[in-house]
C-alpha cells in the first residue's frame, strides 16, 4: 500500500472540491480511496491523502497529477509526494 499526500491552500473549498471531484488529472483512477483534511484555524488549507494498493500505482497517479499542471494555480502546494505508512496506533 501506498499514498500520496498533497498540502493545498485552495482559498475557496467548495469551489475547489467540485474542481476535486471531477478528477480531471485522473490520479486517482487506480486509487483504493481517499481522506480530506481541512485546518480548522484556515479552511482554505487542504490536506489530500490518496490510497493506492501498489507504489507503482501512487507513482503513476502522481506524475498524472503533476503533469496535468492543476497544482500551478495554487501559489501555496506541498507535494504531491509518494509515501508509505510505517506505524498507525489508534486508541
Amino acid at each position: 500500500m501506498a499514498f500520496i499526500m498533497t498540502r493545498i491552500n485552495v482559498g475557496d473549498f467548495d469551489a475547489w472540491k467540485q474542481s476535486f471531484d471531477k478528477d480531471l488529472p485522473r490520479a486517482r483512477e487506480t486509487a483504493t480511496g481517499y481522506r480530506l483534511f481541512r485546518n480548522l484555524e484556515d479552511p482554505g488549507e487542504v490536506f489530500v491523502q490518496v490510497e493506492f494498493a501498489t507504489s507503482a500505482d501512487a507513482q503513476t497517479a502522481r506524475d498524472r497529477l503533476r503533469s496535468s499542471g492543476v497544482l500551478k494555480r495554487f501559489a501555496d502546494t506541498s507535494g504531491p509526494s509518494v509515501v508509505e505508512e510505517v506505524e498507525s496506533v489508534r486508541r
